[in-house]
């Protein structure tokens, strides 16, 4: 008999067919980044599987709501766009003021 532990580790990785996605251990991780979070199953639903997905989609969240979606994403950039206009307003206001030509 050997007197060598050995570890329980394992590693399970499962990818959707349909889309890639990639599950590392039961939790979906972001392709390309490795990133995960508590709602990344939820997102990708938003995201993908929802509009995309088929019987082939793995995503225990399809046909959830909630998540990110595209228009969420939009809104986010559309709101950052008028944010910084309104800041370069400003500058071009206050630099009026102060007299100085652009």
């Amino acid at each position: 008999m050997s007197d060598k532990e050995f570890s329980d580790f394992k590693l399970e990785r499962k990818e959707c067919e349909k889309c890639g996605a990639t599950w590392i251990n039961g939790q979906h991780v972001w392709r390309g980044t490795g990133g995960s979070s508590a709602s990344s199953e939820l997102d990708l639903a938003g995201l993908v599987c929802n509009k995309l997905g088929d019987e082939q989609c793995i995503n225990p969240l399809k046909g959830k709501d909630g998540g990110q979606t595209w228009e969420y994403r939009m809104g986010f950039i559309d709101g950052v766009m008028k944010e910084k206009r309104e800041a370069m307003e400003k500058m071009r206001d206050l630099g009026d003021e102060m007299g100085f030509e652009f």
